[in-house]
C-alpha cells in the first residue's frame, strides 16, 4: 500500500494565498518525515479553491526541499498549456530529482482559463487526445515534429531527453517520468488504457464506481494489446480525504466545520468560458459524503477503509486530502498521524 497526500493549497475563508501555500509546503515536509509515499499537487487558476497556478513549479520547489518522497502533479491541465513545454519541464524534474517526479495530466474544466491562456473551448472538448499523444512522444523520442490539428511544427531535437536518467553507478536508466491521467469519463478511461497509463480517480467517487472504471481500463488496455502483466501492475491512484482523530465524531466535526465554507467560496468562484449553466454541489452534503467514503476517523477505521477500497478496486495507491481543517498545526498533526499511526496498520 502506497499512501500519499493530495495538496490543493486550499484558501479557506479569512485566509490569504500565502497562508495556503505555506501550509502546502509544510505538509509536504511533514509527509516525508512521517514516512508517507508521495505528495500530489493540484493546479487551479483565478479561484481560492486552490491557489497553486502551476503544479510543476511547486513540484520543483518541493523536490528540492525533500530527499525521498515522490512528488506528482494532480493535475497539470493540458488544454491550457503546450504539451512540449510541459514535457520539457517534466523531463527536467525527472532527471534532476533522481526519478522522484510523477506527471499527472487532465482535461480540466470548461473554465475561463481556456480564454485567458488561448486554448479555447475546442482544446478542452476535442484536443486532449492530440495533446496527450504529443506529450508522450516528447517524453520517449529523440526528435519530434508536430503533425496534428492544433500543434504543427518542424522536427526538433528533444533536449533534455527524459529517458536518460543516471543511476547510482553513473549509467543510464531507461524510461521517462511516470505519467498518470485524471479520468472522469469512459472516453478518458479508454484513452488512458490504450496508452497504458494509470488513472487518477477523483475523491467524489465511491469504491463501486472506481471498481467499474478499473474494470473498463483493464478490458480496454488488453484490447489495445497491452500485456496482461502490465495491466495487472498498473499503478492507479485513488484520491480521497483523510482526517485522523481519536473518535470518528471528532474527525467528522472538524471537516464539517471547516470544509463547507472553503467549498462554497472556492467552487462558486469558477467561471465558465462559454456561460454554460453549472450546478454546484451542496457544500455540507458533499463534505458529509466525503467523510463517509474515505479514511475519516480513528487510525483503525482509516486503515480499514483504505484496505476495503484496495480490496474492492485493486487500487493500492492513495492521494489523500489532509488540509480539510484549514489550520496549519492541525494539518501537520493530521499528516503525521496518517504516516505514523495509519500506515503501519496497512503493512
Amino acid at each position: 500500500m502506497r499512501v500519499g497526500t493530495f495538496v490543493l493549497a486550499a484558501q479557506f475563508p479569512g485566509q490569504g494565498p500565502g497562508e495556503a501555500l505555506h501550509r502546502a509546503v509544510r505538509s509536504t515536509e511533514v509527509a516525508e518525515e512521517s514516512g508517507l509515499d508521495s505528495v500530489w499537487l493540484a493546479e487551479h487558476h483565478f479561484v481560492p479553491y486552490g491557489v497553486c497556478p502551476s503544479a510543476v513549479t511547486l513540484a520543483a520547489l518541493l523536490l528540492g526541499r525533500t530527499r525521498r518522497i515522490r512528488v506528482g502533479t494532480a493535475v497539470s491541465v493540458l488544454p491550457t498549456q503546450h504539451p512540449v513545454a510541459l514535457g520539457e519541464q517534466a523531463a527536467l524534474l525527472h532527471l534532476t530529482s533522481g526519478g522522484r517526479f510523477s506527471l499527472g495530466v487532465g482535461r480540466g474544466g470548461p473554465w475561463v482559463d481556456l480564454e485567458v491562456f488561448g486554448g479555447g473551448l475546442e482544446a478542452y472538448e476535442k484536443g486532449f487526445p492530440e495533446a496527450l499523444g504529443l506529450l508522450l512522444e516528447w517524453l520517449s523520442e529523440a526528435r519530434v515534429a508536430g503533425n496534428g490539428e492544433r500543434y504543427g511544427f518542424r522536427e526538433v531535437a528533444v533536449v533534455p531527453r527524459a529517458d536518460e536518467l543516471l543511476d547510482r553507478d553513473g549509467g543510464k536508466s531507461p524510461g521517462g517520468p511516470e505519467v498518470v491521467v485524471a479520468c472522469t469519463s469512459p472516453k478518458t478511461v479508454r484513452l488512458a488504457a490504450e496508452n497504458g497509463l494509470p488513472m487518477l480517480l477523483g475523491m467524489h467517487c465511491g469504491d463501486e464506481e472506481k471498481a467499474e472504471m478499473v474494470a473498463l481500463w483493464r478490458s480496454a488496455a488488453l484490447a489495445a494489446g497491452r500485456s496482461p502483466e502490465s495491466v495487472r501492475e498498473a499503478g492507479h491512484v485513488s484520491a480521497g480525504v483523510a482526517q485522523i482523530a481519536d473518535r470518528s465524531e471528532g474527525a467528522v466535526e472538524t471537516l464539517v466545520k471547516a470544509m463547507p465554507g472553503w467549498l462554497r467560496q472556492g467552487l462558486d468562484a469558477h467561471v465558465t468560458v462559454d456561460g454554460r449553466h453549472r450546478v454546484m454541489r451542496d457544500p455540507v452534503a458533499y463534505t458529509e459524503l466525503l467523510c463517509g467514503l474515505h479514511p475519516v476517523g480513528p487510525p483503525r477505521l482509516a486503515a480499514d477503509r483504505l484496505a476495503a477500497t484496495a480490496e474492492r478496486t485493486g487500487i493500492t495507491r492513495f492521494a489523500l486530502l489532509t488540509e480539510g481543517s484549514g489550520d496549519l498545526a492541525a494539518t501537520e498533526e493530521n499528516v503525521a498521524r496518517l504516516g505514523t499511526e495509519v500506515l503501519p496498520l496497512l503493512t
